[in-house]
């Protein structure tokens, strides 16, 4: 369906949610009743629109930063998590795409998440872990040196 104002050719320019979020409940305020003080009194403008799209703005900026802090604290948490795993042996797919298992030297925070790096060199993010092994299970049952 196509609008009166792309049939006439108007276009809008994009907002930036930024400054309206930056924006102190004075300025709000201002802007409020600057838009009240120049409207005629005969025509009055709906101030409530006025009110809604702004409150939208804020709605959609707030939930913008609050998915950047969980998309940060899930990242604290995984990294968190990956730092218990060093000590340990896993098993995963590695960076190069082979199947691999290793001891976790240490752990990385990088731009595509947490990679464990392996003793031997490789390296396999949190998300391609499959397996934590006990070392039991890598040496066999006698791997403390229980003899019989």
């Amino acid at each position: 369906m196509i609008t009166a104002d792309a049939v006439a050719g108007s276009t809008t320019a994009p907002v930036d949610t930024n400054q309206f979020s930056a924006m102190s409940s004075q300025e709000f305020l201002q802007i409020l009743f600057t838009e009240l003080s120049s409207q005629d009194p005969f025509e009055p403008s709906d101030s409530s629109a006025l009110l809604q799209q702004l409150q939208s703005i804020r709605s959609i900026e707030s939930d913008t930063q609050m998915t950047d802090k969980l998309g940060t604290l899930v990242g604290q948490n995984e990294l968190a998590s990956a730092s218990n795993l060093i000590g340990k042996i896993i098993s995963g797919v590695s960076e190069d795409n082979l199947r691999v298992v290793g001891y976790v030297s240490s752990v990385s925070k990088t731009l595509d998440g947490t990679v464990l790096n392996l003793r031997e060199g490789d390296r396999v993010r949190m998300s391609m872990l499959d397996e934590i092994i006990t070392a039991d299970e890598f040496f066999g049952e006698d791997a403390e040196g229980d003899e019989e």
